[in-house]
């Protein structure tokens, strides 16, 4: 009896709180008809921010999953000296809001920061343009590829690592043969979870951005934008899509980890 009542207040819950929103966000965007919900993706600025938006997910993916392995492949493999800080700083972001982490940038590449009025001045400006979007994806996004990888990495050993450095093997051969293999589902499903968080980021984005339409709102900003300018539907349309690029990325990475925890990959 017990397990039915906790059952049914977790499906109550999860009903209410994850289930209801979105049901009501394809309701509202359905709400005048397919037609007016698809006139949506006709408007140049929809499609300049479903643009900025991939670019800037594969880039992010693409930098994170570089430098995650990197980083995670350090950690778990050496012991020196700041360690513990290392990890603190990676995980860093998952604790500050996004907002501190684009004012931070804004600070050092804003007009008014470090180095900012000389890069416009070279033509190379970074705030309020897609680089400052992209540095402020990356930096929200940085921990997840680290994290999902290094447990599995130190749960593997370094035994095969130590086998194909006696047989000769370099160090891009060990990771791309002997490490990532053993690795690749966690890999796999840290890339996900960083395409998730990108795809969807507002705060950093918001602040480096500049709200420009049609040049960097991502689809994030460009609901914002449309539900400020009373285009209800539009809004909600777009904020559709996203819920269904997000809702299939998490899926995507839900059926790995499980293929992943029934072959004992992810510790």
């Amino acid at each position: 009896m017990a397990r039915f009542i906790f059952a049914s207040a977790v499906y109550l819950l999860i009903g209410l709180i994850v289930i209801l929103p979105v049901v009501l966000v394809f309701v509202m965007a359905f709400s005048h008809g397919l037609a007016t919900a698809l006139a949506t993706f006709a408007d140049p600025d929809a499609l300049s921010a479903i643009r900025l938006t991939v670019i800037m997910t594969v880039l992010t993916v693409a930098i994170n999953t570089v430098f995650g392995v990197m980083a995670a492949w350090t950690l778990s493999r050496f012991r020196f000296p700041g360690r513990g800080a290392l990890i603190v700083l990676i995980e860093l972001p998952l604790s500050v809001s996004p907002v501190v982490g684009g004012l931070v940038w804004l600070l050092v590449f804003g007009t008014q920061g470090w180095w900012g009025a000389a890069l416009e001045r070279w033509g190379y400006p970074v705030m309020f343009a897609p680089p400052g979007i992209l540095l402020a994806t990356v930096f929200v996004t940085f921990p997840y590829v680290t994290r999902t990888l290094m447990p599995v990495m130190i749960h593997n050993g370094r035994e095969g690592e130590d086998a194909a450095v006696l047989l000769g093997a370099g160090l891009w051969q060990i990771l791309w043969h002997v490490t990532l293999p053993g690795a690749r589902l966690a890999l796999l499903s840290g890339v996900l979870l960083t395409t998730a968080r990108a795809m969807g980021e507002f705060g950093a984005v918001s602040v480096v951005s500049g709200h420009i339409p049609g040049l960097t709102e991502t689809i994030p900003l460009h609901i914002e934008t449309l539900y400020n300018g009373y285009q209800t539907v539009a809004a909600f349309t777009m904020a559709g899509l996203l819920a269904i690029m997000a809702m299939l990325v998490v899926t995507a990475r839900t059926l790995i980890e499980r293929r992943a925890g029934a072959r004992g990959l992810i510790a």
